[in-house]
This record gives C-alpha cells, structure tokens and sequence, in this order.
C-alpha cells in the first residue's frame, strides 16, 4: 500500500476487518480521514496507516 494511494471503503473494511457502519463511524467521528471525490467516499492509504498506528499507540499506554 502505496502512501499517496486512495482506498475504498470496502478496501478499509477489508483492512480492518470490520463492518460498512463501523468506517463510517470512524469517518464520521473525524477518527479516520476521507475525502469525497464526486459521490465517491475514498481514504487516503496514510490516514489509514495514522489510524492503526493511532490506536496500537491508545492501546499500549
């Protein structure tokens, strides 16, 4: 995963291993970057990388 590469929601869901709500969640509490791109929702593949570094660094203090 590329840095400056774009992933779906179904990219991140698959990532996470979690549910179509739960991005959405983590988007709409502002936890997860996005942007739109017409009606197109996409996650930049460092937000996504800043999230899960962002919650091991939450989980281990």
């Amino acid at each position: 995963m590329r840095d400056s590469e774009l992933l779906t929601v179904p990219d991140v869901m698959a990532h996470l291993k979690v549910g179509r709500s739960a991005v959405y969640d983590l988007i709409r509490s502002r936890q997860l970057a996005s942007i739109t791109i017409g009606r197109a929702r996409r996650i930049p593949a460092h937000a996504l990388a800043d999230f899960i570094h962002t919650r091991l660094d939450q989980e281990a203090a």
